[in-house]
């Protein structure tokens, strides 16, 4: 069972590495081998035949005596689904609830899903899942699958998570800003059990790839156990030359691999966004067009997280035979999900982060490079069935110099909403929270100031406490500045408006934009479009919707992603509750869509910028230089005044979902803050 792994987890690459020789990104190299298809097997025949099986009875032993433990599984091992049917089959744990965390719904659905069908059970009776307003469990339910955002939400109303007896952080190496928060919150919970003479609380920390001491020494010194993964050579390319522009060397590499290899291999290609997924699928389409006809037939498909749930799982189904699928994924595919068929892998070397800059309080999603274990961990989907190849479009001494692992979340991040959680979780002192990776002073400073402008926080004595404003933001599971707008909606006689518009923000993009038929998208948008921006325009469209009794059949002529919006409905009316619960008037202002916007610029303000002489824009506070983005309705107007929900880094900083605001509002929002900021800028 145990397995020659270095010290970050990874197993040893292949000592003989492929460099390609020609000017091209690769080289031709030798035909692979052709593999048969597996024969189908029974459920039951499929779980025996995971590695992870062969060592059942040793880990159903250890997890029995040990109260902390660290597994680290190579992908392909089967420990997400197995560990907690062991844990149930072998009653450990049995008295409460076995909780497995994902970092992504996708994952934590899928998850669920897979482990129901294994039990022969229906979904929600003993295995369920919660993601953020989705609960699909019973009292019935043991095994629970959930985001650990949710589980963070749970701990608020009981820090000692009673109704666990076992909590599965999986995989931990992907340090979300919610599981570093969860680490702390299970780690303290576990310690006061034990004071309190409870039932004790199990913790299983699971990854791939992990910096194994760190996670050890943090759980009192967990021992660490490792799992046999089924994991098939690889043999990996490196680009001979630095590539300047990644999507030209990995469409060349795309169809390179296509014109060479048998149908039967699937390839999966790394990107880092959905503009930049859904542009390549319209290339790749367009090209294979053109092919010879004794190529296969190419089937392309995306794969982003606000990607319609139907689409999603297009990907995990079998090509027609003699096509081959070309699967152009965000980092989505790197752990959470397990895709079949793929053979080769294309490595861009790139993904979409946050960064946050507690100077200047911008927090920007930047494309930046990978870390050595994401790279690892991509070029591992290729050996998941059969021996496989990865191609990486940079060069193996750029390789060298990346990051060994991902640098955690909560070290580049605006950490507001973590701090009002921890307020709320009344942990004594914020500054000296237990973080595993504790993020910089200034960081938390930060967010301590941003949750003072917004009112959630004041100072008494040396102690930063929550305001009743404050308690009151920390019941929506939202980011502080949304919590603080539906708050302040009532002032404005538009609660019903602002529900509409944050439960729009708050689920992924309800607009579906195929770029084959961005003519036909466009006409069929204009009705909706308002010059007030892009929260109006989101509101029409919803108020279209409903109007014509949530008709799928119109979300399809309209291009709407109705899922997407049935899931706007049910956030919605989860929100609507919890203002029913703070006892806030519900009003409508109807046609009035001035209010509206004033609603927005008093809870976004700190999310502001004004159009200078030169036609440029830049923030109201730092005076940063950014522009509107192209899939903005305003992306062709110049408003005096917008506040936007976030940026995003690319060739330059832009702003996405604009709302054109009076720069009085914005005064009159916080007059202290934007005097300071005045006087700082002049």
């Amino acid at each position: 069972m145990m397995n020659n792994i270095n010290h970050h987890g990874h197993k040893q690459p292949p000592a003989k590495k492929f460099k390609p020789s020609s000017p091209a990104v690769y080289t031709k190299k030798q035909a692979p081998i052709q593999c048969s298809g597996p024969k189908k097997m029974t459920l039951e025949e499929q779980r025996r035949n995971l590695p992870i099986y062969q060592a059942r009875s040793q880990i159903i032993a250890q997890l029995r005596k040990l109260d902390s433990v660290v597994i680290i599984g190579e992908t392909g091992s089967g420990k997400t689904t197995q560990i907690p049917q062991y844990l149930y089959e072998a009653s450990i744990g049995r008295q409460g609830v076995i909780a497995v965390t994902q970092p992504r719904r996708v994952a934590a659905i899928s998850l669920a899903t897979r482990v129901s069908h294994e039990r022969k059970t229906e979904l929600s009776k003993l295995v369920g899942y919660t993601v953020r307003f989705e609960d699909v469990t019973s009292e019935e339910t043991k095994i629970k699958f959930l985001t650990d955002g949710m589980l963070l939400r749970e701990a608020i109303g009981d820090p000692l998570l009673r109704k666990y007896s076992v909590v599965i952080l999986d995989e931990a190496h992907e340090r979300t800003i919610h599981t570093d928060v969860l680490f702390g919150v299970v780690k303290s919970a576990q310690k006061k059990r034990k004071e309190q003479g409870k039932q004790p609380l199990k913790i299983i920390i699971m990854s791939a790839t992990m910096d194994v001491d760190l996670f050890s020494e943090y759980f009192n010194a967990a021992p660490v156990l490792y799992l046999e993964g089924r994991q098939h050579p690889i043999q990996i390319f490196y680009a001979e030359e630095s590539q300047s522009d990644y999507l030209q060397a990995a469409l060349v590499t795309v169809f390179q691999v296509h014109q060479e290899v048998p149908a039967s291999h699937d390839i999966l290609v790394f990107l880092t966004g959905q503009e930049e997924i859904e542009a390549m699928t319209k290339t790749c389409r367009d090209i294979a067009k053109h092919l010879p006809d004794d190529c296969p037939k190419m089937v392309v498909m995306p794969l982003y997280a606000s990607l319609p749930h139907a689409q999603q799982l297009r990907v995990f189904q079998n090509a027609p035979k003699g096509q081959r699928k070309v699967i152009l994924s965000t980092n989505i595919a790197e752990t959470s999900i397990t895709i079949p068929g793929i053979k080769y892998v294309v490595d861009t070397g790139m993904v979409k982060a946050k960064k946050f800059n507690p100077e200047s309080g911008l927090e920007v999603l930047a494309v930046q490079k990978v870390s050595k274990a994401q790279a690892w961990q991509r070029t591992g989907r290729a050996g998941r069935e059969d021996s496989g190849i990865c191609y990486r479009l940079y060069k193996e001494e750029e390789f060298e110099k990346f990051l060994d692992m991902t640098v955690p979340e909560i070290q580049r991040c605006n950490l507001a909403s973590v701090m009002l959680q921890l307020l709320v979780l009344r942990v004594p002192n914020v500054h000296t929270f237990d973080f595993m990776s504790k993020p910089s002073p200034d960081s938390i400073q930060a967010a301590i100031d941003q949750l003072h402008l917004l009112g959630a926080v004041e100072r008494k004595g040396d102690q930063i406490v929550l305001t009743p404003l404050g308690k009151k933001m920390s019941a929506f599971p939202l980011e502080p500045k949304f919590s603080k707008t539906i708050l302040l909606s009532p002032k404005f006689h538009c609660t019903e408006e602002i529900l509409t518009i944050v439960s729009l923000l708050s689920v992924d993009s309800v607009l579906h934009n195929p770029p084959s038929k961005r003519d036909e998208v466009q006409a069929s948008r204009k009705k909706f479009i308002s010059s007030e921006g892009d929260h109006i325009t989101l509101l029409n469209i919803y108020r279209a919707f409903k109007n014509l009794g949530k008709n799928k059949e119109w979300c399809r002529e309209n291009f709407i992603n109705s899922r997407n919006m049935t899931m706007v409905l049910e956030v919605r009316s989860q929100l609507r509750d919890i203002c029913i619960k703070l006892s806030m008037p519900m009003e409508s202002s109807r046609t009035d869509t001035r209010n509206i916007r004033q609603c927005l610029a008093h809870g976004l303000f700190m999310h502001a910028a004004e159009l200078q002489p030169d036609g440029s824009y830049t923030t109201v506070d730092t005076h940063q230089p950014v522009a509107i983005h192209p899939s903005s309705i305003l992306f062709h107007c110049k408003p005096a005044c917008v506040v936007y929900n976030e940026l995003l880094h690319t060739s330059k900083c832009y702003m996405r979902d604009l709302c054109v605001v009076d720069a009085d509002w914005l005064y009159e929002a916080a007059p202290d803050y934007f005097r300071r900021k005045l006087r700082t800028a002049n």
